[in-house]
C-alpha cells in the first residue's frame, strides 16, 4: 500500500489536454443537445419539491447550451482500485446559453450565460477485453462546482436576486445529490457490466477536530469590519462541510472571540481532493450572523503535518479571525482486525452493501413496482423504485446503488443484514446476510445471488472494511 506521502504527492496535473479539449470542441454540438435533454429532465422534476413556490411550477420553454465548448485543463491520470482509469481535471466553461423558464405567477427567467468552474472526477472502469473495452464511465465534482448565472433584462425582473439565488441552489443541489463525491454519476457502457468491479470504496477516514477561533471580531482598530459585524460577545458554532457529505455542526461557544470547541468528527474520505469548509457563525434569538467560512483540502491539511491554521473570509474579503483545525487519516483495509475494538472511540470500520440487480420477478409487467430494502440494526436503506418503461426489463431490473454504515465500536458481530424485495410498499421477500459469512470470505468481500423466494433472486455484494492508520 502506497504511504501517506506519496499519496498526497502523486498527481501533478502533467497529462496532455489537447486531444480532450479537441474530441469535446468536435462533439460539443451533440453533447450540448444530449446534456440539454438530460438536465430539462432531471431538474424540471425536482423544482416542484426543491423551489419555493410560486418557483415551484417553472419549466423550460426552450435550453439550448451554445456553441461554446467545455474546456479542461490540469488532467492527472490514475489507477482505480479495480484496476480501472481514472481522470482528474479542472472544467471551465463560459457557455453563451439560450434558456427560457415560465411557471405560473412569476415573470418569464431568460438565462443567457452560465459560469461553471469546478474539478471532476471521470472513472473508466473495469476494463474488459471486449469492446468498447470499459464497463462503464462515472463522472463527480470532486467538491460543489461554482455556478454564475447571467439573465436576460436582468433589471425588469423583480426579485431577481432571490429568483437566482433559488435556481442557483436548485442546480446545485441536484447536481450535488447525483454527482459530487461521494455521488457519482454511472453510465454504463456495456449492458452486461458488473457493478461489483464498477463500485469505487471510501478511500478511508478522516478525524477531524475543530480546536479553536481567535480575533472573532477583537482588532485593535476599528478598520477590522469584523468588529463592526459583531457589536457584542459572539456565540459561536461552526458548520462543517466535506464535499457533499452530510454537514456537522458543533456546540456553541457563548460570550466569547476566542472559542474553543476541541470537537472531532469522521467523515469518509473518496478523494485527497475533497474540500474541507468550515462555516463559523454567531448564534442569535432572530437569525444566525456570518461570522466567516475557512476552507481548505484533505490533501493540503495532511501536507501541513494534520494542522492548520485557517483565515476566516466574509464576503469574498479575508479578516483577521483565525480558526484552527487538525486531522488523523486511515484507511480502509480487508482487515477485521480494528472491527474488535470495543475501547476506542469513532469509525473502526465499514460496511457497504451493493445492490446489483435483481431476477426473475414475477407478476403482471404495467403493474410492477419493485426495489431492494436493506436493514442492518437501526440502518434502514432503500433502492429506487422501479416502474415498466420502454427499455426497461422490469422482471429483471438493474440498481447499481451502494449503500455505506460507518462501524463504531461493539457494532460487529451484529444482527444479520436483512435485504428485501419490495413490490411497491409490499414485502415479496427476503433473505439475511450474517456479518460472520462476510468476515469468512476471501477479502471480506461475499457476493452471492440471494433467494427471496417465489423465483426470485438480488444479486448483492457486502463488503467490510477495517481501518488502519495512514504512516
Amino acid at each position: 500500500m502506497a504511504t501517506l506521502l506519496s499519496s498526497l504527492t502523486l498527481e501533478d496535473g502533467t497529462a496532455s489536454k489537447g486531444f480532450l479539449n479537441d474530441l469535446v470542441r468536435q462533439l460539443w454540438p451533440n453533447m450540448a443537445v444530449a446534456t440539454a435533454r438530460s438536465i430539462k429532465q432531471i431538474t424540471e422534476a425536482m423544482f416542484p419539491t426543491m423551489l419555493p413556490a410560486p418557483l415551484n411550477t417553472l419549466y423550460y420553454e426552450k435550453i439550448s447550451l451554445g456553441t461554446v465548448p467545455m474546456h479542461f485543463e490540469n488532467i492527472n491520470v490514475h489507477t482505480t482500485e479495480h484496476g480501472g482509469i481514472g481522470l482528474d481535471m479542472d472544467v471551465d466553461w463560459d457557455g453563451e446559453c439560450d434558456i427560457e423558464l415560465d411557471g405560473k405567477m412569476v415573470p418569464k427567467i431568460g438565462v443567457e450565460h452560465i459560469k461553471l468552474r469546478g474539478r471532476l472526477s471521470v472513472l473508466l472502469c473495469p476494463v474488459t477485453d471486449v469492446f468498447p473495452l470499459v464497463g462503464a464511465l462515472q463522472i463527480a465534482f470532486i467538491n460543489k462546482p461554482y455556478i454564475k448565472l447571467t439573465f436576460t433584462d436582468a433589471a425588469s425582473i423583480a426579485g431577481l436576486g432571490a429568483i437566482d439565488r433559488a435556481i442557483r441552489g436548485c442546480i446545485l443541489g441536484v447536481i450535488s445529490s447525483m454527482a459530487v463525491l461521494p455521488n457519482r454519476f454511472l453510465v454504463k457502457l456495456d449492458a452486461a457490466n458488473d457493478y461489483f468491479k464498477t463500485y469505487q470504496h471510501p478511500l478511508g477516514v478522516l478525524r477531524l477536530t475543530v480546536e479553536s477561533g481567535a480575533n472573532f471580531g477583537e482588532e485593535k482598530k476599528s478598520k477590522n469590519f469584523l468588529k463592526k459585524l459583531i457589536h457584542d460577545e459572539p456565540d459561536c458554532y461552526t458548520v462543517v462541510s466535506v464535499s457533499a457529505e452530510e454537514a456537522w455542526r458543533t456546540k456553541t461557544v457563548k460570550n466569547n472571540r476566542h472559542p474553543e470547541w476541541n470537537q472531532e468528527r469522521d467523515f469518509l474520505v473518496a478523494s485527497l481532493d475533497q474540500g474541507i469548509e468550515v462555516d463559523v457563525k454567531d448564534s442569535d434569538t432572530a437569525s444566525d450572523d456570518d461570522i466567516g467560512v475557512a476552507s481548505t483540502t484533505i490533501r493540503e491539511l495532511l501536507r501541513q503535518g494534520g494542522k492548520q491554521e485557517l483565515t476566516l473570509v466574509h464576503d469574498e474579503e479575508e479578516t483577521a479571525a483565525k480558526l484552527t483545525v487538525s486531522a488523523r487519516y486511515f484507511n480502509f483495509v480487508a482487515d477485521a482486525a480494528s472491527l474488535s475494538d470495543t475501547s476506542g472511540a469513532g469509525t473502526v470500520g465499514l460496511l457497504s452493501v451493493l445492490i446489483a440487480s435483481v431476477l426473475g420477478i414475477k407478476g403482471k409487467r404495467e403493474a410492477l413496482k419493485p426495489s431492494v430494502k436493506v436493514t442492518w440494526g437501526d440502518k434502514t436503506f432503500r433502492t429506487m423504485i422501479k416502474t415498466d418503461a420502454p427499455g426497461t426489463d422490469i422482471e429483471n431490473p438493474s440498481y447499481d446503488q451502494a449503500f455505506k454504515v460507518p462501524v463504531t465500536a461493539g457494532m460487529v458481530p451484529g444482527p444479520p443484514v436483512r435485504i428485501a424485495l419490495m413490490d411497491g410498499e409490499t414485502e415479496v421477500g427476503a433473505a439475511e446476510v450474517s456479518l460472520d459469512e462476510v468476515l469468512a470470505a476471501p477479502g471480506l468481500a461475499l457476493q452471492k445471488g440471494l433467494d427471496v423466494g417465489n423465483g426470485a433472486t438480488i444479486r448483492a455484494g457486502l463488503w467490510l472494511r477495517g481501518v488502519q492508520a495512514a504512516e
